[in-house]
């Protein structure tokens, strides 16, 4: 049940206590940053494993190991009783599961707010359970295989939508060519520098709990804890103003269609040790912390670079983060290799039974509960 540390990478490749390893192929990941929970859930040692996703890390972990993971809207589950909200609600917690059936059991007994709760959702209007054992309509439903960044979207990743797709359509679903306008790139990079700030505050936090200093935390996590520190308040408050300009435009989205769909991740579950921190840029990092010169860093515009290095690996998932609406990976497609990889379906706030309904019916039409590694 390992976990990448703070949970801050799409992998889930820990200094300590090595990789976390995907059921379906060992030497591929099981996402992150729940991957750990992924790999237990899909080789059969649980049922279910709790999550957590603040850019993807239930999303991404159920793509690749073959789950259905359903990420909550914002202030639907609690984080208490010492704090109710983590980075700004673009964090939530939920499970992953084999089951739409146990994902909604689960969120029927976690789900309301908590004393000292910031941002109160409206409740269900019916048990979650119930809902995903409700058809759900007719529905109308946007699609999109393109990377909202212009990277490069692996023909598997490209498949697994267009078959959702003709399932959907089978199924009686109006299923039309769309997406959000927002700047997608910019999303990311003020998603990024709020996580950013996060991770300082956390580093912080540890270091005055446990009485460590660098030497417990890996390279990369020192890195952002840096960048975090190097961020200047008023960017950072500029940053997490712009998410409401991202919000309206989701808003203005999803008035017109129930759902959104795309590839969960832009290609198949990677290599273990493909998205590392390259050597050289390790050797940077190291020389940058030591003189101090992540702000000059930052100016070079390097940051945006390794960001968007990672970010097409999973260009999709940080919208439904930093919107704070619902959104879900089912499981309906496995590569040439083998591997599972997952859709993603992007719902309204307040959408979960919605979501939970569709799945349902997607479970039934194309059954996943009995694929395992081992079958």
């Amino acid at each position: 049940t390992n976990t990448p540390e703070f949970g801050a990478k799409g992998i889930t490749e820990p200094d300590s206590f090595g990789p976390a390893r995907n059921p379906w192929n060992p030497d591929h990941t099981p996402g992150g940053s729940s991957g750990g929970s992924a790999a237990m859930v899909a080789a059969g040692v649980v049922p279910v494993a709790g999550a957590n996703d603040g850019g993807g890390s239930i999303r991404i972990p159920a793509a690749c190991c073959g789950l259905f993971g359903l990420k909550p809207g914002r202030g639907r589950t609690p984080w208490g009783p010492e704090f109710t909200e983590a980075m700004h609600g673009i964090a939530v917690n939920h499970v992953l599961t084999r089951s739409v059936r146990d994902s909604a059991l689960l969120l029927d007994i976690a789900q309301g707010d908590e004393r000292g709760s910031l941002f109160q959702i409206a409740p269900p209007k019916q048990a979650y359970a119930l809902s995903a054992a409700s058809r759900p309509g007719k529905l109308r439903i946007g699609f999109s295989t393109r990377s909202p960044l212009g990277t490069d979207v692996d023909p598997e990743a490209i498949r697994a939508v267009e078959k959702t797709v003709a399932l959907l359509r089978d199924l009686g679903h109006e299923v039309i060519d769309a997406e959000p306008q927002m700047d997608a790139k910019q999303m990311c990079m003020d998603w990024l520098s709020v996580w950013f700030g996060q991770c300082a505050a956390e580093v912080d936090e540890v270091k005055a709990i446990t009485g460590c200093g660098d030497e417990g935390f890996e390279l990369d996590t020192l890195a952002i804890a840096a960048f975090g520190r190097a961020t200047p308040a008023h960017e950072y408050v500029k940053c997490q103003t712009r998410w409401q300009q991202y919000m309206i435009a989701m808003d203005a989205f999803l008035e017109q269609y129930d759902f959104w769909l795309t590839p969960t991740l832009a290609m198949p579950p990677a290599a273990i040790g493909a998205m590392a921190t390259p050597p050289w840029q390790q050797a940077a990092l190291k020389m940058l912390l030591k003189v101090g010169g992540e702000k000059l860093l930052m100016k070079t515009g390097m940051i945006e670079q390794m960001a968007m290095e990672n970010f097409k690996y999973m260009p999709f998932t940080q919208f439904a983060n930093v919107t704070g609406v619902p959104a879900m990976s089912v499981p309906l497609h496995w590569c040439q290799n083998g591997l599972p990889l997952g859709s993603q379906f992007v719902g309204g706030h307040g959408d979960e039974g919605k979501l939970l309904a569709l799945a349902a019916q997607l479970e039934a039409a194309a059954p996943w509960f009995d694929k395992t590694p081992d079958a």
